[in-house]
């Protein structure tokens, strides 16, 4: 059965990603790290993967990740190739983006929220190793990621690439979803998490305040804060999340928005940030300042619309990734199964099957040996992997 909350805290983190790039506000780093909490659900969603399918897992998970990324480059690249960018065998980045794929001017900024691919599917190539590592040793394979981002902050290496950088930054958070995935954050009692989780984030807080960026206390501009702070919130988001989340079922509509939003994950983040930027200038065109509430509203409104309209139109790709049915809106309901009522009884079994004479009973699913009902989960709750966000 699909975990809920684990759905619900992925729509969180892509809303507030859309929000963020639309208004800019740096508080909203602070209130939800949003990245961070992305990379966490999608470590555990791995962790369970590798659990399940061995080193097959990463196929899978490139299977999935990498066909919606084509189809946006099927529209960008061609259009930047016309605009200047230069054709050269570093555009096969966008096929498998190890590094960071070629982008002209325009181009660098509507795409730039491709560094996420890049980094999730380094994590997905190290996530065997990393795990058999945790297997045998999880507290020092978990404090590693750290350890590199406090040894860059120092400056003890100054020529590191953006891989290195990226990982101890946000692969602190994939190895909190191993932990996540293997119940360690849940078994952890309350005095250790809270007092734990309260050091990490004094931790973050602290450095930010002391040390503020560009953009004042944006994590964004400080990758050590940035991963302590973050930290603090995904312990007590996964290890202290709810047992159950009914709720989100009880409204018809807010659970198919959850659902929408699971299933089009990537589809959403790919596609947001080109809309940012095309309808960024808008703002100066009817008038509007930057801070304008209305004109803030009004642009994450257009941005959402549009995202769903392209959603619609080339989502299911991610669907057809999973080798599900693809559907132009998920979450809808499927046909049900037929009660035990509706079955037409079969006909007695031949001579010598089972106890000679004896009728063959359709198995009931929705009834256990003990003749029991069995509680059936909605449609659009059964486990799925995904890629997010």
């Amino acid at each position: 059965m699909r975990n809920r909350y684990l759905d619900l805290l992925r729509f969180l983190a892509i809303v507030r990603v859309v929000v963020y790039h639309v208004t800019g506000w740096a508080s909203l780093t602070l209130v939800f790290p949003a990245m961070s909490v992305m990379f966490a659900l999608a470590g555990s969603l791995m962790a369970a993967s590798l659990h399940r399918w061995g080193p097959g897992a990463v196929l899978r998970r490139i299977r999935r990740l990498l066909p919606s990324l084509w189809v946006l480059a099927a529209v960008f690249v061609p259009a930047m190739l016309l605009t200047g960018l230069p054709l050269s065998p570093k555009v096969l980045l966008w096929l498998f983006p190890v590094a960071d794929p070629p982008a002209n001017d325009w181009g660098a900024l509507a795409l730039s929220v491709i560094w996420y691919l890049r980094d999730y599917l380094w994590f997905v190539l190290a996530s065997p190793i990393a795990l058999w590592l945790f297997r045998r040793a999880p507290l020092p394979t978990l404090l590693a990621p750290y350890a590199l981002l406090l040894a860059l902050q120092a400056g003890l290496w100054p020529a590191a690439p953006t891989a290195a950088r990226d990982f101890g930054l946000y692969f602190g958070a994939w190895l909190l979803g191993f932990a996540h995935q293997a119940g360690m954050l849940r078994r952890l009692a309350n005095r250790v998490l809270v007092p734990l989780a309260l050091a990490l984030a004094l931790a973050g807080g602290t450095w930010i305040v002391t040390h503020p960026g560009p953009r004042g206390y944006d994590l964004n501009d400080n990758p050590l804060a940035n991963a302590l702070w973050s930290a603090a919130f995904v312990l007590v988001l996964l290890g202290r999340g709810p047992a159950t989340t009914a709720w989100v079922d009880r409204s018809a509509v807010f659970s198919r928005v959850v659902t929408v939003f699971n299933r089009r994950a990537l589809t959403v983040y790919l596609w947001h940030m080109p809309f940012v930027v095309a309808l960024t200038p808008l703002v100066d065109v009817v008038g509007w300042t930057h801070q304008d509430p209305v004109g803030l509203a009004v642009r994450v409104a257009l941005v959402f619309v549009l995202v769903g309209l392209v959603t619609a139109a080339v989502g299911w790709v991610e669907d057809v990734a999973a080798r599900r049915p693809p559907e132009l809106v998920p979450g809808g309901r499927r046909p049900a199964r037929p009660r035990a009522a509706d079955v037409v009884p079969s006909s007695p079994a031949p001579a010598g099957a089972g106890h000679a004479g004896a009728p063959v009973v359709a198995a009931r699913p929705d009834v256990g040996r003990a003749g029991v009902p069995r509680q059936r989960s909605a449609p659009e709750l059964e486990t799925v992997e995904i890629s997010a966000g």
